[in-house]
C-alpha cells in the first residue's frame, strides 16, 4: 500500500504550524466553510458501503453463486419421445401398419452426484459471502486511510496558504525598505526567494489535497469531492486494544482466512464430485402404443448406461486433486500473511505512537519546526492503527444474497 507522510517539506516552512487553529488537537474538528459539504470519517465510510461499485459488483457475486446453487440441485427436465417404427413401405396404410409409442426418457443421476453437487453449491455461496466481507473489510480500511491523508492534506495546505501570506507581507515590507534605503537589495532578493517558494509549496500542496480527494472520491463511489471539507481529527494514541498479539482463532475468524478455508470446503467437494464421474447416470424410458395392423395395445421400457471404457475421469480427478492441494497451501500461506501483516502494522503503529508523544511532550514546546514532523508521524500512526482495525476486527460473513 502507498504511503504518503507529508514530511518532506523544508523546515522554515513547518514554522508557521505554530499558528493557533492551523493544527486540531484531538476532540476539535475543522468547521466547514459556507456552502461546501462537510464529510465525516464515519460518513465516509457510510457512503462508501452504499455506493462503491466494487462492494456492489460483490453483491452481485453472492447472488451468482446463490443461483448456481439453486442450479444444481434439480434434476435433469424429461424428454418426450415420440415414435413410429417398422414402418411398412409398401401399401396404402404405411403409417397406420407401422408401430407407435409415445413416451418420457428420464435420466437418473448416480447415488451422490446431485447431493454433491448441492453441497459444492452451498459452498460456492459461501465463498462468495466471505469474499464480499473481505472485500468490505478493505475498502472500510482504504477509506479510513484515504481520509486520514486527505485531512492530513487539507491542514498543510491551509498552513501553506497562510505561508504565502506572510511570505507576500514580508516582501512588501522589505520591499519598502529597500526602497526608503533602510535596507539593502540583497535582503529583497531573499524576501522574494522565499515568497516565490511558499507559492511553489502552496501548489505543491494543492496537488496532493487534489490527490487525496479524488482517492476517496473514488472509493465512495463519487466523481470527485473537490467542494467536500473533510471534518475529523487524527488521534495522538492508538487503541491499546489493537496492539495485542493475536490468538490463532482470532486471525481465523479474518475474511482472508474465512475465504480460504472456504475455497478448500469448495475444492474438496469438487474432488469428491470427480471420483463419482467415471460412475454413469442411467437413462430410464418407458413408452406405450400401439402394434400397427393388429392395433394391440404394447409397453416399452428401455435402459442406457453409459460405458466407462475410453473416458474415466482421471485428467479431471487429478486436477480436482491439485486443486485442493493448492487451497491447504493457500490456507497456510494467508494464514502467514496475516500475521505478518499484523507485525508490521503493529510495529509501525508503536513506533509512530513513539515519535508522536516524543514530539508532542518533549520537543513541541521547544520548537515549532516540529510541529510538521508531529503532523507526518501522527498521520503514520493513524494508518497504522486502520489496517490493524481491518485485521483485528473482521466483517460479519453474511452467507445469503442481498437483495
Amino acid at each position: 500500500m502507498k504511503r504518503t507522510h507529508f514530511i518532506h517539506r523544508p523546515l522554515w516552512l513547518a514554522a508557521a504550524l505554530a499558528i493557533p487553529g492551523v493544527l486540531p488537537t484531538q476532540g476539535q474538528a475543522p468547521e466547514a466553510a459556507p456552502g461546501t459539504n462537510e464529510l465525516t470519517l464515519a460518513s465516509a465510510i457510510r457512503q462508501a458501503l452504499e455506493h462503491n461499485p466494487e462492494l456492489q459488483m460483490a453483491d452481485a457475486q453472492v447472488a451468482a453463486a446463490a443461483g448456481r446453487a439453486e442450479q444444481a440441485g434439480p434434476w435433469a427436465n424429461p424428454e418426450l419421445e415420440l415414435r413410429a417404427e417398422d414402418w411398412p413401405t409398401k401399401g396404402r396404410n404405411g403409417f397406420a401398419d407401422s408401430k407407435q409409442t409415445i413416451g418420457l426418457t428420464q435420466t437418473l443421476p448416480f447415488p451422490g452426484k446431485k447431493s454433491l453437487d448441492r453441497q459444492g453449491g452451498g459452498a460456492g455461496v459461501k465463498l462468495a459471502a466471505t469474499e464480499r466481507a473481505l472485500r468490505r473489510t478493505e475498502i472500510v480500511r482504504d477509506v479510513k486511510v484515504g481520509f486520514f491523508q486527505a485531512l492530513a492534506a487539507e491542514k498543510l495546505a491551509e498552513v501553506s496558504a497562510q505561508l504565502v501570506n506572510m511570505a507576500e507581507a514580508s516582501a512588501t515590507t522589505i520591499r519598502k525598505r529597500v526602497e526608503a534605503g533602510d535596507a539593502a537589495y540583497q535582503e529583497q532578493l531573499r524576501a522574494e526567494i522565499l515568497l516565490e517558494q511558499a507559492r511553489t509549496e502552496q501548489l505543491s500542496g494543492e496537488r496532493e489535497l487534489a490527490a487525496a480527494r479524488q482517492q476517496v472520491a473514488a472509493r465512495l463511489g463519487q466523481p470527485d469531492l473537490q467542494q467536500t471539507v473533510f471534518s475529523g481529527v487524527l488521534t495522538d494514541k492508538p487503541e491499546a486494544s489493537l496492539l495485542d498479539w493475536p490468538s490463532p482463532a482470532h486471525l481465523a475468524e479474518h475474511p482472508s482466512a474465512a475465504a480460504v478455508r472456504a475455497k478448500l470446503e469448495r475444492a474438496r467437494l469438487e474432488y469428491r464430485r470427480t471420483r463419482l464421474e467415471p460412475y454413469p447416470d442411467v437413462k430410464v424410458g418407458v413408452a406405450g402404443g400401439r402394434m400397427g395392423a393388429s392395433d394391440e395395445a404394447i409397453i416399452q421400457i428401455g435402459f442406457s448406461l453409459p460405458l466407462p471404457v475410453f473416458d474415466r475421469s482421471r485428467g479431471r480427478q487429478r486436477e480436482a486433486r491439485a486443486e485442493v492441494q493448492a487451497a491447504e497451501a493457500e490456507c497456510q500461506a494467508v494464514t502467514q500473511q496475516l500475521q505478518r501483516e499484523w507485525a508490521g502494522a503493529r510495529a509501525r503503529c508503536q513506533l509512530a505512537a513513539a515519535l508522536v508523544a516524543q514530539y508532542r511532550d518533549r520537543i513541541l514546546p521547544k520548537s515549532a519546526e516540529a510541529q510538521q514532523a508531529y503532523l507526518g508521524k501522527l498521520l503514520e500512526m493513524n494508518i497504522a492503527q486502520a489496517e490493524l482495525e481491518a485485521l483485528a476486527q473482521p466483517e460479519t460473513v453474511e452467507t445469503s444474497p442481498r437483495k
